[in-house]
């Protein structure tokens, strides 16, 4: 069960950390919509502008989950994604109010909490998430992904780096 007085102690004594990184979630969030506007705005739907021999810019829709999961679902989807993501940004702001001295946590949180937001509100607004970035080679594609989708990743990488700091100093 989570204690409120205890939150609210972390928020009281933490507050100008636990700011700074949703200050960095948002400028995450707004790097995304950014991007998402502008090439959107710029391409036409599987437009591709091929930048190198692997990696190219193309605009392309995903009303799924990761890797186009669920995206022929019928439309349920939308709110069941969206439902989930609202959660998961819930649950993200009280983790990083209970771990705010844990720095690699809250930088790893930070980027989730930014990318997923990113997502969010693309999956409100639209029922769909645009992606952009891809990275190939001849006939091998990874699926396109977005700037959202990048600091998800990241942010997951910094999780799992913490988790095996924090066991290694647990067995010495």
């Amino acid at each position: 069960m989570i204690n409120i007085q205890h939150l609210y102690t972390l928020l009281t004594n933490y507050k100008y950390r636990y700011l700074s990184f949703l200050l960095l979630s948002t400028a995450i969030i707004a790097a995304d919509q950014i991007t998402k506007y502008a090439i959107a705005n710029y391409l036409q739907y599987g437009e591709n502008i091929e930048i190198t021999p692997f990696f190219s810019i193309i605009l392309t829709y995903n009303s799924g989950a990761a890797f186009s999961m669920l995206s022929n679902a019928g439309g349920w989807q939308r709110i069941f994604l969206s439902s989930v993501s609202i959660i998961a940004v819930v649950f993200i702001l009280i983790w990083m109010l209970i771990d705010i001295k844990n720095k690699r946590t809250i930088w790893g949180l930070s980027f989730i909490l930014g990318g997923a937001s990113g997502n969010l509100i693309d999956r409100i607004n639209t029922g769909q998430v645009t992606d952009f970035i891809l990275f190939g080679y001849k006939n091998w594609y990874f699926p396109a992904f977005n700037i959202a989708d990048t600091f998800i990743s990241l942010g997951a990488v910094i999780l799992i780096i913490n988790l095996y700091f924090q066991k290694n100093n647990l067995t010495k």
